[in-house]
């Protein structure tokens, strides 16, 4: 395992993780959700499913997040951490392992940023992995619509990090959810016609199934549904091993 700073767009600075496999089946990317990291629980177990399927795998802390890149979560949005995903995507072309097409996997807010690039690039793209995924900026305001109401009127809203416990209370300002809207996977869901996988607790309230199913029926290819039956939004503790299984499964049934 290699760990390494490169610099975005922005001229800060991004910690990247890349596990190289000597004699690679393929390239994947995994990207972690708001407020989370690289080395989060469900992060971790879909990375080991890509590596034990003898992929290399780069993992990534975006910036405004709680890991080890620069910058505020405060500051957090879709579009920062989907420009800091076109980033380390850009790099990665430079350096020897890589390879496209290339598998992207996201959770949560990584999940729209993975499909939104995979629409903009979906030749690049040779399959997508959503795990309890922000599918459009307006359901996940629907899906807590008396949080989001207070939210609004407040102008800011105090965030609990549960991937970090014993972190200071963040204040998330409203201009997050305003970017946040800016963004929908359903519009161009007839670009991703390769494989795609949506992962989801039964128990996610904040990216609830019915919001995957609604993205489910839009997609065009060749697609699965999973549902971890008393799994919760970050798809911790017990819903770890089957997630494990349910991603080695998936790519062990990839085209090669």
């Amino acid at each position: 395992m290699q760990k390494v700073f490169i610099k975005n767009r922005k001229n800060q600075n991004l910690a990247v993780i890349i596990e190289e496999h000597s004699s690679p089946k393929g390239l994947a990317f995994v990207m972690h959700g708001l407020g989370s990291f690289k080395e989060q629980a469900q992060i971790e177990t879909v990375a080991k499913a890509f590596r034990d399927a003898d992929c290399t795998v780069v993992r990534f802390d975006t910036t405004n997040t709680l890991g080890e890149s620069d910058g505020d979560f405060a500051l957090a949005t879709t579009t920062n951490y989907y420009e800091d995903l076109e980033d380390v995507l850009k790099w990665s072309t430079e350096q020897d392992w890589y390879q496209e097409p290339f598998i992207l996997a996201g959770h949560s807010l990584g999940a729209i940023c993975s499909g939104i690039f995979t629409q903009k690039f979906p030749k690049k793209v040779k399959a997508l992995a959503l795990l309890s995924a922000v599918v459009s900026g307006k359901l996940s305001a629907e899906a807590s619509a008396s949080e989001v109401k207070e939210w609004e009127a407040k102008g800011w809203q105090l965030r609990e990090s549960r991937s970090k416990p014993g972190t200071p209370m963040i204040k998330l300002p409203w201009s997050h959810m305003v970017d946040r809207m800016r963004y929908d996977l359903l519009p161009q869901a007839k670009k991703l016609t390769m494989p795609v996988i949506l992962i989801v607790g039964d128990e996610d309230e904040t990216t609830p199934v019915k919001h995957h199913k609604i993205l489910y029926k839009a997609l065009p290819g060749k697609k699965k549904l999973e549902v971890i039956i008393g799994g919760s939004h970050g798809l911790r503790g017990p819903a770890l091993p089957e997630l494990y299984e349910i991603c080695l499964q998936w790519i062990a049934n990839l085209p090669p």
